[in-house]
């Protein structure tokens, strides 16, 4: 096992490259011209003091949620440049392994292994959910601090059955449940909504996560879900489901999905008439950037 920094040393470090930028990619593939830019920057800033503090930088640089892996990963690259150019942590400067997770979770898996091999102290990250719940599985052998910008999942941080949160795991965002049970509130009592519907992907835990606790919440303040509609991964027509909806006439709907997903989803609601108001989540950050649609 490799010897690891401490937390409080980690945490400085981790202030200081926040979602770092990307050197080389998980399995030789290349990254976005973004990222190719900014990691040749920060790889001669490193390579010129010759004594550095390495750490894992882990996101989606390709992929459906490349979107979000990339503002993690160039948002943080302008930080790191900014602190090694005024001399680094006491006197070493931070040198980023960012590897490319495609969005998936057995890549971010190998990914991290990979970055551990090559001698990281800490990583930031995962990005999404899903991966960030097998890297965090993952890292409870190797006692590896690792903190997670975006992933929202409760089990992140805290293993239900053992009833324990993990020591060397953290987040610097929401909970599902915050989300879920927040947008419950809002919808019934700021916008007086007492009847919603939710269309959510079956076997997500972000999804899922959010379905719930806006489920749970919103009957616990006095409304009804009048339907609770799921599709799977993969699906690109929702329309039965819409339709479905549609006919239970709800006030409005929660719709806890990615941007993608959510972009072909509001399409066809309007398509088969259901023009009531859509709530979503923080993954619908992106939405704007979406192409115009077919029905």
């Amino acid at each position: 096992m490799k010897k690891m920094i401490s937390r409080r040393s980690f945490l400085a470090a981790a202030g200081v490259s926040a979602a770092a930028l990307a050197l080389t990619a998980c399995g030789g593939s290349s990254s976005s011209t973004a990222a190719s830019t900014a990691a040749s920057t920060a790889g001669s800033t490193a390579a010129a003091s010759g004594d550095t503090i390495k750490v894992g930088v882990m996101g989606p640089m390709t992929g459906d949620v490349s979107v979000y892996g990339l503002a993690v990963i160039n948002g943080a690259n302008l930080y790191l440049d900014q602190v090694n150019a005024n001399g680094g942590i006491n006197g070493k400067m931070i040198e980023s392994i960012t590897m490319d997770e495609q969005g998936d979770a057995t890549q971010a898996v190998q990914c991290f292994t990979k970055m551990v091999d090559e001698g990281i102290v800490g990583l930031i990250g995962d990005v999404t959910t899903t991966p960030t719940l097998a890297v965090a599985a993952e890292s409870q052998d190797y006692n590896m601090p690792m903190v997670t910008a975006s992933a929202t999942a409760e089990a992140v941080t805290y293993d239900a059955e053992t009833d324990t949160v993990y020591e060397n795991v953290f987040r610097a965002t929401f909970t599902d449940p915050f989300q879920g049970i927040k947008m419950a509130d809002y919808a019934y009592q700021k916008l007086g909504y007492t009847k919603a519907a939710v269309i959510y992907k079956k076997g997500a835990d972000y999804n899922e996560g959010l379905a719930e606790n806006f489920v749970n919440e919103f009957e616990a303040l006095g409304g009804t879900i009048v339907d609770e509609e799921s599709y799977s991964d993969g699906d690109v027509d929702y329309k039965t489901q819409l339709t479905t909806i549609l006919g239970k006439g709800p006030e409005t709907v929660f719709c806890p999905n990615y941007y993608q997903e959510v972009g072909q989803i509001l399409s066809q609601a309007e398509s088969v008439g259901l023009t009531v108001p859509f709530l979503g989540g923080d993954g619908w950050d992106g939405l704007e950037a979406m192409p115009p649609t077919t029905s």
